[in-house]
């Protein structure tokens, strides 16, 4: 019996989790937060369907959910951006909210390199799941963003 109700109450607890299938932000509000994230980014579909207008500064963040660090053809990312990327990080939420917290201590921490600097100098220090949550809502289906 106590193993049923440790079974559901883990489940109700990791429901939140997983209920868009990405993400366990809010998307909604994600949307409002990009605001913060758009003088320097921008959202534009592979069919150049321009969902955000944005800066230029940083990558364009269409389909980032699930994609290799660094890896947008045609991007001039930092190196050590790049070598995280070669090196295993994928833009997953947990990386991902990481990352926007405190980009260049999260890639000295990911490398373990007390030098390593991030281009990104921002600090979104709340709502990191809620723009992840926001862009996986607007990149390409799930199946397709494995580029």
């Amino acid at each position: 019996m106590n193993r049923t109700i440790a079974t559901l109450i883990a489940g109700l607890l990791a429901a939140p989790v997983f209920a868009d299938g990405h993400a366990s932000g809010d998307a909604a509000a994600g949307e409002k937060a990009f605001n913060k994230c758009k003088s320097c980014h921008m959202i534009v579909a592979d069919d150049d369907t321009e969902i955000v207008k944005g800066g230029r500064t940083g990558p364009n963040l269409y389909g980032i959910v699930g994609r290799q660090a660094g890896t947008i053809e045609g991007f001039r990312y930092g190196d050590d951006l790049v070598a995280a990327g070669e090196a295993g990080l994928v833009w997953d939420e947990a990386n991902f909210v990481e990352y926007v917290q405190d980009p260049r201590a999260f890639l000295r921490a990911y490398l373990d390199d007390s030098k390593a600097r991030s281009k990104m100098s921002f600090k979104l220090r709340d709502g990191g799941a809620d723009v992840y949550a926001y862009l996986a809502s607007v990149g390409p289906a799930e199946e397709a963003a494995t580029n």
